[in-house]
């Protein structure tokens, strides 16, 4: 039996990151399907369909591509992510300003009064309460 399974298997593309996310976007579009909401249990069948499909595929070079795809855009989503945690860790510490000119982020220690704070990017200066 595990000669069968493995011979289906050769040169297959098999699984991946965007099939871990299509399976799991599926079973969480389950759950509306249980009230009643049967649009949600149409999608779900689709995306399990598609990734059953990719699972299978032959084709191995344009199915690595589109996981490259989709790895480039969550590690942008990641990166928005870790930012945003990074900035509210320093919140106590520090306050950020954009730049009026460039709007570039700037970081300015708290507690230090009525400041003039030079832009880093454009050199452009502007006062404000830190």
């Amino acid at each position: 039996m595990w000669d069968k399974l493995q011979r289906l298997f050769y040169g297959r593309y098999g699984n991946d990151r965007l099939n871990q996310f299509l399976f799991i976007c599926a079973l969480l579009g389950m759950v509306p399907s249980f009230f009643g909401i049967h649009f949600f249990y149409l999608v779900s069948v689709g995306l399990m369909g598609y990734a059953y499909f990719r699972m299978f595929s032959r084709n191995v070079g344009r199915r690595a591509s589109e996981n490259q795809w989709y790895l480039q855009k969550e590690r942008k989503v990641k990166g928005l992510f870790q930012r945003k945690k990074r900035e509210f860790g320093q919140r106590k510490d520090y306050r950020i300003y954009r730049c009026p000119n460039c709007r570039q982020k700037l970081r300015v220690p708290r507690g230090k009064g009525h400041i003039a704070i030079r832009c880093r990017k454009c050199g452009h200066e502007f006062i404000r309460n830190s």
